[in-house]
């Protein structure tokens, strides 16, 4: 296994673990730091690449995390350490949730048309244009050209759900194609 592949692999499991983390406070609504990794645990034990005796560490990195991207605020009360799920961290679970969902809807016979998202972020808003890209990635569309993905399925609902959590409606353009000049690495990347 190469460095990327590994690297690739430790982001998979960093994202499981700080997702697991997340859930479990926003289903207790309040959590005991020191409690976490246990609860959590039953999260993930059927997730690979959780390495057992590094999940304390793993979790209170996650926890970390989502206190950074303000997901989470942590709270003392009699001497204990306890982790509250802010609201933005509950509406970022919720779209989660609602992309989960859409996930299996999403036809797996291919139609021979493209999917193709084009979209204009502004540098000022790189923060979403990255999410963006990020979320992109995790749904399986292939990078085109710099700011073209590309899906062989209909996905319409999900760039829709992503346009509207993003809050970039025009800044996103969702077009299906017939072809694709040079298709066929495409078609062999999604195994078509």
């Amino acid at each position: 296994m190469g460095n990327i592949e590994r690297e690739a692999r430790r982001k998979r499991v960093r994202g499981y673990v700080q997702k697991a983390v997340l859930a479990t406070i926003a289903i207790s609504g309040v959590l005991l730091v020191t409690m976490a990794a246990p609860n959590t645990l039953q999260l993930l034990k059927y997730v690979p690449g959780i390495r057992r005796y590094r999940f304390n560490q793993q979790a209170e990195t996650a926890l970390s995390r989502l206190a950074q991207k303000k997901w989470i605020t942590f709270e003392r009360h009699n001497g204990k350490r306890f982790a509250r799920i802010t609201e933005a961290g509950r509406h970022a679970f919720m779209a989660e949730n609602r992309k989960n969902k859409l996930i299996p809807l999403i036809k797996r016979r291919w139609d021979k048309r493209w999917r193709v998202v084009i979209f204009d972020v502004p540098e000022k808003r790189r923060d979403v244009r990255d999410r963006l890209r990020s979320m992109m990635r995790e749904f399986g569309f292939e990078h085109l050209q710099d700011s073209v993905w590309v899906y062989p399925y209909d996905c319409e609902d999900m760039v829709a759900l992503l346009k509207a959590e993003l809050k970039i409606g025009f800044s996103v353009l969702y077009m299906v194609v017939e072809q694709i000049e040079n298709e066929k690495y495409l078609k062999e990347r999604f195994d078509l």
